[in-house]
């Protein structure tokens, strides 16, 4: 009797352990699709950046014009249009709400490639905001509902990756991309006949996407708080954002700022590349996109990893803890690699400096699905990404360039304006994390109090 009292808990244990892994293997694999995803939209996103000089050419427009394709019709959309579909993200099927995004961005880049007038071209640009927007609320609440708290850091780091793989790869790109367009006035594509060498560049990276979209299809959907599909009342996500409004407000503040150094430098590096140290726009693009793809890749991963060793010792305030500290580690690089008189000096520092400020793009996320209900996980997360995009993806290129032409009056000084705004922003943004410590821990003890009543 003794023996076979035994054997049930044994069997049970390793039914549990297979299931365990099972489930384990599903979430990478569903944070694998995700991340697929999460690459696509930037190198769709971004595309349009590397095609500016022959889009000018064939369609006669301006600087001026070429910047509301990237800024009014995308960026616009893509930050407003996150805080609805971040409700539907909370009310209906997340895995279908991916889906239909993907299709519509993948179509929208697609039909860039089609657009032979602007005001086409900026229709087209919207519909990549638009079907972007539904992506990361979506797939936050998803990865969050997905893997265990020990792991939703490096979960959420992982995701995240797409950011460093999309723009680094647009980056190396990049050069080959403009050197073939520009000098190729026309291609004759089977069913669509002649088009502009510019607009094959859109169909050939707009396309693709649409083959992930079986296997988005593929994910389950997993079971959350407000199980029924039932929209949360807006008064219960206004007091919710009220009662939290220090740990919020200090939160998002500092990872916006973060974002505002990390999408400036994005922005300006490869200029600086070339204007202070003489390299050709592919060699610029080289560079600097394998920095972006291996160094930005690896500092979301390793402070998603730390973040959570930390929680896992008892540090309960470890993912905003760990960003303070990557913020404060990341300053000193950030200062000197523009004022470095080598390039190699230049590219070590850099390097450095993109590894670290590079943590928050995945700690930010991690820590607002730690201390928000599950239930409102896609608003919150929406807002979060509302703020961090339209001070990031707004303000980081432009406060660089007002610096240049306004402080520092000079083109050729842009090494300075590398040093004074992305400085200033992680000097503010580290402020900002250590001051949200305290309120963190009192938001995540009141969360956990919640759950378990």
């Amino acid at each position: 009797m003794h023996t076979e009292g035994l054997k049930i808990p044994v069997a049970e244990s390793i039914a549990a352990g297979r299931v365990a892994a099972k489930s384990s293997r599903y979430a990478w694999y569903m944070i694998g699709i995700l991340l697929v995803a999460y690459t696509f939209s930037f190198i769709d996103r971004q595309i349009l950046s590397l095609l500016v000089e022959p889009m000018k050419r064939d369609l006669g427009i301006s600087d001026t014009q070429v910047s509301l394709l990237q800024g009014l019709s995308f960026a616009l959309f893509y930050t407003i249009l996150g805080l609805p579909m971040g409700r539907l993200a909370d009310t209906v099927s997340r895995r279908g709400l991916i889906a239909t995004g993907l299709t519509l961005w993948s179509l929208a880049t697609a039909v860039c490639g089609l657009a032979g007038q602007y005001w086409q071209l900026f229709v087209a640009r919207m519909g990549v905001g638009v079907g972007e927007a539904s992506l990361s609320p979506a797939a936050y609440s998803l990865i969050a509902d997905s893997v265990d708290r020990k792991n939703l850091a490096a979960a959420i780091g992982v995701y995240s990756m797409g950011i460093y793989i999309g723009g680094g790869l647009a980056l190396i790109a990049g050069g080959a991309v403009v050197a073939w367009a520009v000098n190729i006035d026309s291609v004759v594509v089977p069913l669509i006949g002649e088009i502009r060498s510019w607009q094959l560049v859109f169909l050939a990276v707009g396309l693709p996407g649409l083959l992930l979209v079986p296997f988005v299809l593929t994910l389950r959907e997993p079971r959350r708080a407000n199980a029924g599909g039932t929209a949360i009342p807006l008064a219960d996500v206004w007091q919710f954002l009220r009662h939290n409004r220090r740990t919020l407000i200090l939160l998002i503040l500092g990872a916006a700022l973060a974002s505002l150094a990390g999408y400036g430098s994005v922005a300006w590096v490869p200029s600086f590349l070339i204007r202070t140290h003489q390299l050709g726009f592919a060699e610029a693009g080289l560079a600097f996109g394998l920095i972006v793809l291996i160094f930005g890749s690896a500092g979301v991963v390793s402070g998603g990893r730390i973040a959570d060793w930390l929680g896992q010792r008892g540090r309960q305030d470890g993912k905003p803890r760990t960003a303070l500290y990557a913020a404060l580690l990341g300053l000193a690089p950030t200062l000197l690699y523009p004022l470095m008189p080598s390039l190699t000096g230049v590219l070590i520092l850099l390097s450095i400096s993109t590894y670290f400020t590079n943590f928050m793009m995945g700690l930010g996320p991690a820590a607002i699905q730690e201390v928000v209900p599950a239930n409102m996980r896609g608003q919150i997360s929406a807002l979060y990404l509302f703020v961090v995009n339209i001070i990031g993806l707004g303000l980081g290129p432009l406060s660089i360039a007002l610096a240049t032409d306004y402080v520092f009056e000079d083109p050729n000084l842009l090494r300075y304006s590398l040093v004074l705004a992305p400085g200033c922003a992680l000097t503010i943004s580290a402020l900002l994390l250590w001051r949200a410590l305290p309120h963190y821990r009192a938001s995540l003890a009141s969360h956990e109090t919640s759950q378990a009543h």
